[in-house]
């Protein structure tokens, strides 16, 4: 008997101290849940007063529902005020009230006339430009529709009511397009979609001197000497004495004393420079042949019979390549290019531009 009870007593004292270290732990835990909660909410005042603290400090100010603000802040307020009035843009204000007005006094307007009115009246003008005919220019166009709007005006102010609406018009209707061509004539036309180009006229003020030269006949370099007779836009054929390819001059009077040079020092037989090609653009210069004429090129050639050809030059001048006739005279092909070429004693100088 004794062996029984004392297994049963260690099971109460057992559960007896299972049930007091329960009751420490929900005391442990409602603590640490105060605590957490106490800390929460000294966490939120602190940030309520970080981040504004003007709420605190006016709250004393409150009386009656009405805030109370200190000088310094009345002053703060009139100064700020006074600021802004200052910085406003009063001239602005008063234009952009003023455009307001206008724009809303166009769009009443705009909007009286009927869509079945400005219908009749593109119909009419549409009618008057065709009878105008075609290939007109604007001038004419414009003069068309002027005279139909001072015609339809002027019928409008003698016509009674009787005779306007036999025209389709009813008094209203004659009164609102009396107006819109008499004030609102633009404002029309912009809704009916019409639009004439207006007449731009250019004048050229010439200060040029007589006898000064044009921009594009201007040879870059030093002036040309006279024996060179240097013609603008203008090649000959002729033989090679010097390819151009490896024979570069800084201009083109170097060029014509080249061609000259070689002449003089030419032996018995040999062939004499009288032709003398230069190419003084930075874009390369056109050439009668596949090749291309490069910057600072100075071609040396021979050719026969040049005063003939030079006869012919008025024949291709001012023309463009593709349409500029090739002058032959037997074996001697004279190419009007865009070049220079000129002629003298000794030298024919043809200058590619």
């Amino acid at each position: 008997m004794v062996r029984g009870l004392a297994p049963a007593t260690a099971l109460r004292g057992r559960a007896a101290t299972a049930a007091a270290a329960a009751a420490r732990w929900c005391t442990c835990r409602r603590a640490a849940v105060a605590v957490c909660l106490g800390n929460l909410v000294a966490a939120l005042l602190v940030a309520r007063a970080l981040y504004a603290p003007g709420t605190f400090a006016s709250a004393p100010n409150l009386l009656d529902g009405q805030v109370k603000y200190s000088k310094e802040q009345m002053r703060w307020v009139e100064e700020s005020i006074r600021i802004r009035r200052a910085a406003e843009p009063i001239e602005l204000v008063q234009a952009v009230k003023k455009l307001r007005k206008a724009f809303a006094r166009e769009e009443k307007r705009r909007k009286e006339l009927p869509l079945e009115l400005k219908q009749k009246v593109t119909h009419e003008i549409l009618q008057r430009l065709r009878d105008l005919g075609e290939n007109r220019n604007t001038t004419e166009q414009r003069d068309a529709v002027e005279s139909w709007r001072v015609e339809k005006l002027k019928y409008i102010r003698s016509s009674s009511t009787q005779n306007l609406s036999n025209f389709g018009l009813s008094s209203e209707e004659s009164r609102m397009l009396k107006r819109a061509l008499d004030f609102n004539w633009r404002m029309l036309l912009e809704d009916i979609g019409l639009w004439i180009p207006p007449a731009v006229r250019h004048f050229e003020h010439d200060d040029k001197p007589e006898n000064e030269q044009e921009e594009e006949e201007i040879v870059p370099g030093p002036p040309l000497p006279p024996e060179c007779n240097a013609e603008l836009h203008t090649d000959y054929g002729g033989t090679a004495v010097r390819w151009g390819l490896t024979h570069h001059k800084e201009s083109a009077a170097d060029c014509c004393q080249a061609c000259i040079d070689q002449a003089k020092r030419a032996k018995p037989g040999a062939l004499k420079c009288n032709i003398w090609v230069y190419c003084p653009s930075e874009y390369g210069c056109f050439s009668p042949d596949r090749y291309e004429h490069k910057h600072q090129e100075c071609w040396l050639k021979q050719i026969r019979w040049y005063k003939i050809l030079g006869e012919s030059i008025s024949h291709c001048k001012g023309k463009k390549p593709n349409n500029c006739k090739i002058l032959r005279t037997e074996t001697i092909a004279m190419y009007m290019l865009e070049s220079l070429v000129g002629s003298g004693t000794q030298a024919t100088s043809s200058l590619y531009t």
